[in-house]
């Protein structure tokens, strides 16, 4: 089963005079129990390519569908509500609010999508060895704390699609291996998994990796 699929991605910007060819016609599908590596340069349209699938941005040109539910084309209302129910986005400086606890924080992500359930929040925190951290606010967290309690966020809704951008980049390679082991286990479950990275050890673990090339996937 399909659980991403993103058709002929275009996306330019702008400055002055200048344009940047962020995307040229990237075409990506990814399966329900599949774990994609997106490897390339910096500048390669990697962190657009993420933006793009997640709904946080708009492509100029293409489409871009999450299950049976088209994301691209829609009012931002809309692609954020989709978002928050179907869609988990885990990014390198985590996606924590500063002035609410770790547990606080997964709250909020499941309010977003529009219930709570307290019983999932401390079963996720333990998961990921969170437990006694879980009224601490995000500066009182070390590295992999704050790795860990982003992916515990983005985690909150129970996803069918995971977007992680360079999620291990600022890691040391204990903890690198234990969120590229959760990502794994969460594949295991049946959810697709799209992980942007610069590391070869953490490509090697996936099912399958693609690169960018200036906007474009390469042969």
């Amino acid at each position: 089963m399909i659980a991403l699929e993103a058709r002929e991605l275009y996306r330019f910007y702008h400055a002055g005079d200048e344009e940047t060819l962020a995307l040229r016609g990237v075409s990506l599908c990814v399966n329900a129990g599949e774990m994609v590596a997106v490897t390339g340069p910096s500048g390669s349209g990697k962190s657009t390519l993420i933006a793009c699938l997640a709904g946080l941005d708009e492509p100029d040109g293409g489409m871009v569908r999450i299950e049976d539910h088209q994301m691209s084309r829609r009012p931002e209302i809309e692609r954020a509500r989709l978002r928050a129910r179907r869609i988990g986005v885990l990014f390198q400086s985590a996606n924590l609010l500063e002035h609410l606890t770790v547990a606080q924080n997964v709250r909020v992500a499941q309010q977003l999508a529009g219930r709570v359930d307290s019983g999932r929040i401390a079963e996720l925190l333990e998961s990921m060895r969170l437990t006694t951290r879980a009224h601490a606010r995000p500066s009182q967290l070390s590295g992999g704390e704050t790795a860990r309690a982003g992916l515990a966020v983005a985690l909150a809704n129970d996803p069918a699609i995971v977007l992680a951008d360079e999620p291990t980049g600022e890691l040391d390679s204990v903890n690198e291996g234990l969120v590229v082991d959760l990502l794994t286990d969460l594949v295991g479950t049946g959810s697709a998994v799209v992980i942007v990275t610069h590391n070869d050890a953490v490509a090697a673990r996936a099912d399958r990796v693609v690169a960018l090339e200036d906007g474009r996937l390469a042969a």
